[in-house]
Order: structure tokens, then C-alpha cells, then sequence
């Protein structure tokens, strides 16, 4: 029989495991982690079953062994799924953006998508420019095809004027972005909207260019808490 201690490293064997048997199919489109080459979903499944095991063994006070096991192989799978659904995102994504002026970023567990001033909205204007809707199309296709993130809206200004009207502006510049999203079909119960104004600054308002950099939409994508994730549908 097992001992406890003997589980507990079986159940860290799993959290490697569990990371390096997740392939990712887009490693040679340059999406894999910075750390040796291993694939976002390998890091999240390794690190998320090696979480589970020790939350495991926490919990289970009479049976700390099989705890960690239970967690392990639990946590695990959950992380690998997400890593594996955003890497096909990430890469949907990274292909539906091309040439249309916006900035697709992996941060960890969350896609970033940088909207920039120059297609988004005329100055001092919360009505999306012509030029914003291709990108918000193909934005909301995306969205639908891949439909269990959280979708968090963030409107941003330069420093220029009151801070009153530039937080008020990015509130809206944000919930023109939702309203537009909504209209195509995209879920609204997944939507948030906020409104940064000049906080967070991307380059320095000093100068022309750095203040139409600092005028931007950021849509952040998120995992759902306490969604299993499964590979998501191909189209």
C-alpha cells in the first residue's frame, strides 16, 4: 500500500505529466511559452495539477496522500483544457487581426486585444469610426465561435482635458464596443465595460505620438470561473 508521502510524489509526477503530455499545435506559429519551448497549455496543466495536489493534500487531512492525487489529476486536466482552448483562440484570433491595426497579446491566462486611437474613434468621439467596424466583425465571429471567456472592455484617453471628461469618454468609448458586439450576436452576460481615462498610459503624453497611443480600446479575454473546458469547435 501506499504510503502518504509516496502519493503525494505520485500525485507531483501527475502535475508533470499532466503538463508535458498536453501538445500544442501552434508552437511552431511562435505561441509557445519563453521557458524552453514548453506550450502555454503544458504550463498551465503542469503548474495547475501541482496546485491541485497541494490543495489536495491540504484538505484531505485523513488521507493527505490520495488527496493530493485526487487534486492533481482534477486541477490538472481544468488547466490544460483552458491552456489549450486559448492557445486555438490566441491563434484564431492572431489570424482574424491581421492587417487591421490591432494588437493581439498573450498575458499569461488572459488574450489582450490593443485597439489603437487611429481606427477606433474620431477625437473627443465616442461613435466607432468606419473604420473600426471590420475589426470589431471579425472581433465578434471570434467571439461566437469561441464563447466562454469573460470579455472585459477597458476605453482609454490621453491626458489631455479634465480628468472628469476623459473618464466619462472612455466609459463610453468601452460601452459603444459592448453595445456593438451585443448587436452581432455576441453573449452579454459575458461583457463588461469600465472606463480608465488617462490612467495606465502605454507611452508618454508628452508628445503627438505618444498621446495617440494612449488612445486606445482594450479587450481582455479571461477564462470563466469554474468552466471545464473542451476543445472548442472547429468551423
Amino acid at each position: 500500500m501506499f504510503t502518504s508521502r509516496r502519493l503525494i510524489l505520485v500525485a507531483t509526477a501527475v502535475a508533470l505529466l499532466s503538463g508535458c503530455a498536453s501538445p500544442n499545435p501552434y508552437d511552431n506559429q511562435g505561441q509557445a511559452d519563453n521557458s524552453g519551448g514548453v506550450s502555454k497549455t503544458a504550463k498551465y496543466g503542469g503548474l495547475g495539477a501541482l496546485a491541485g495536489a497541494l490543495a489536495g493534500a491540504a484538505i484531505s487531512h485523513d488521507n493527505r496522500g490520495k488527496g493530493a492525487l485526487i487534486g492533481a489529476a482534477v486541477v490538472g486536466a481544468s488547466a490544460a483544457g483552458y491552456g489549450y482552448y486559448a492557445d486555438k483562440q490566441e491563434a484564431e484570433l492572431r489570424k482574424s487581426m491581421a492587417n487591421t491595426g490591432v494588437e493581439v497579446q498573450r498575458q499569461g491566462d488572459q488574450i489582450k486585444l490593443i485597439m489603437p486611437g487611429n481606427i477606433t474613434f474620431a477625437t473627443d468621439s465616442s461613435a466607432i469610426a468606419s473604420s473600426f467596424y471590420s475589426p470589431l466583425n471579425n472581433l465578434a465571429g471570434s467571439l461566437k465561435q469561441f464563447n466562454q471567456n469573460m470579455i472585459e472592455i477597458v476605453g482609454y484617453t490621453d491626458s489631455t482635458g479634465s480628468r472628469q471628461h476623459n473618464m466619462d469618454l472612455s466609459q463610453q468609448r468601452a460601452q459603444s464596443v459592448s453595445t456593438y458586439l451585443t448587436s452581432q450576436g455576441v453573449d452579454p452576460s459575458h461583457l463588461s465595460v469600465r472606463g480608465a481615462g488617462p490612467d495606465q498610459p502605454i507611452a508618454s503624453n508628452a508628445d503627438v505620438n505618444g498621446r495617440a497611443q494612449n488612445r486606445r480600446v482594450e479587450v481582455n479575454l479571461k477564462p470563466i470561473p469554474g468552466q471545464q473546458y473542451q476543445q472548442p469547435p472547429q468551423q
